[in-house]
């Protein structure tokens, strides 16, 4: 099951369990699309896999599964990926 992670690893931004605005990899590494598209441009920055958009649990079942509280910052952010 998707932790739904409550911030981007980036800037720090809030993505709540329904936001529309959340990207990640295949190992739950979340960002913002912000910082997915433009600074990461599209792949992770621990990984190198693909950033998507985060699936959206459904209202009714968040209650039973609870999105993580736990905080995830790279304390430097993201840098713009070489080219």
């Amino acid at each position: 099951m998707l932790q739904l992670r409550p911030n981007c690893e980036c800037c720090g931004k809030d993505l709540p369990a329904a936001s529309t605005d959340a990207r990640i990899c295949s190992f739950e590494c979340t960002f913002c699309s912000h910082c997915a598209e433009r600074v990461l441009k599209g792949a992770c920055p621990n990984c190198g896999g693909e950033l998507v958009a985060r699936p959206r649990r459904p209202a009714g079942k968040l209650e039973r599964f609870p999105a993580s509280t736990e905080l995830v910052l790279k304390p430097a952010g993201c840098a713009e990926p070489a080219a």
